[in-house]
């Protein structure tokens, strides 16, 4: 058993809005480390160390005079357990920003066999205690003043969720909150918002995961968005994949399979695209749609339209890519057999499964919401969390009142 982690930061965070307090501002332009992908290029042995103290573009990682030299040593960490992956992410103020001093990300596929059995298998919690280990032991390392850690889609749906919890506190003395789908929706939101085009009306934020998709319609705000309506499906790149079944041989079974995820990922967004059609109509006849993504499909797609050599973050956060562009990836991607797309770079043999899923959800949101351009951030949950403590709550809690003010959009 893993020696328990010290009290100071393994620190249980109410959820939807209502954060612990911490001494920092979340608003303005977000500094964080030059991360890779943890979507597409993780170690499947070790992970990947992301690098550290190194401010990305487009945040100044400038003055830090918040607290003294004492505060700005305080560190603040956020684990995101999800269907298919674990990454975490420590940051120290830095003004009205942050920088990131480590991370790390490994797929562990704790889904895995989910949408089968209802339950999370031996083997796929074995994995995802490997890597919270991990996470436990650079936690233990680093001088992390409060720390929120969550789980998502696989821990709701799984039978065994809560026992899984229990296990991973036990051997790891990490505290994992099984957050709702409003709160994972509103995490995201606030972890990449700033990225979005400038405009104005109405615009579409959404995050696909390894379980499930979430989608935020908001307006443009001062600090923070206003949250118009919101919807999460249990469609992720994993619950669709497994859902649908092999891919088959040929290309014929590939373009099927591909129309049966298609018709899916519509059906379950069917209520949500009659609630936002008002909105839809309106914003097109007044301004340009705006539409912002982030997931491992989204930076993926934008690492294929780059023709990157091998991912590269800087290269991708806060890119704006034809829509059209992303959906011809989409087409090529779905009638490549698995082992043409193992050849791409970008994808690799951890996502040449799973990516086809990602592309029938993309290419359904564009179908919902039909914007010329997407834009793509390879940030989200994380962010989200460490905004949120740093804040101290004030930005999130806004978030968070939106989301439950809007009922329509429950999971």
């Amino acid at each position: 058993m893993a020696e328990q982690i010290p009290p100071a930061w393994r620190q249980e965070v109410p959820s939807d809005g209502n954060d612990v307090q911490a001494d920092a501002r979340g608003n303005g332009r977000t500094a964080h480390g030059d991360m890779p992908n943890p979507s597409t290029n993780s170690s499947p042995a070790g992970g990947r160390p992301e690098s550290a103290d190194a401010p990305l573009r487009g945040g100044d990682g400038g003055s830090e005079g918040w607290r003294g030299a004492a505060a700005r040593r305080q560190a603040y960490a956020a684990i995101d357990l999800g269907t298919n992956n674990c990454r975490l992410l420590i940051a120290r103020p830095s003004g009205e920003n942050f920088i990131v001093v480590d991370a790390f990300s490994r797929v562990v596929r704790l889904g895995e066999g989910l949408a089968q059995t209802g339950r999370l298998s031996q083997q796929a919690m074995d994995r995802a205690l490997s890597a919270l280990q991990i996470c436990s032991d650079k936690l233990r390392r680093r001088n992390v003043h409060l720390a929120r850690s969550v789980a998502t889609e696989a821990c709701r749906r799984a039978e065994n969720g809560y026992d899984f919890i229990d296990r991973v506190k036990r051997e790891t003395g990490i505290v994992l909150d099984i957050i709702s789908a409003r709160e994972e929706a509103r995490l995201a939101v606030l972890g990449c918002h700033i990225l979005l085009e400038p405009g104005i009306g109405p615009a579409m934020i959404f995050d696909i995961g390894g379980g499930s998709t979430e989608l935020v319609l908001i307006e443009s705000g001062p600090t923070v968005p206003r949250i118009l309506d919101w919807k999460s499906v249990p469609w992720g790149v994993v619950s669709l994949t497994e859902t649908c079944g092999p891919e088959g041989d040929g290309l014929p079974a590939r373009v099927a399979r591909y129309a049966e995820m298609r018709r899916l990922v519509a059906e379950s967004f069917a209520d949500f695209a009659e609630r936002i059609g008002p909105a839809r109509e309106s914003a097109t006849l007044e301004h340009e749609l705006r539409l912002l993504g982030t997931s491992g499909t989204v930076t993926t797609l934008a690492s294929l339209h780059l023709e990157l050599p091998q991912y590269d973050r800087r290269a991708v956060d806060g890119l704006n890519v034809p829509a059209e562009a992303m959906r011809d990836i989409s087409t090529r991607l779905s009638s490549m057999s698995p082992e043409e797309r193992r050849e791409l770079p970008c994808i690799g043999r951890e996502r040449a499964d799973l990516v086809v899923a990602g592309c029938a959800i993309l290419e359904t949101i564009l179908d919902l919401w039909p914007a010329a351009r997407l834009g793509v951030a390879d940030r989200g949950i994380r962010e989200g969390i460490l905004r949120s403590l740093m804040a101290g709550g004030s930005t999130s809690a806004r978030i968070g009142a939106a989301l439950r003010a809007r009922q329509g959009g429950t999971a």
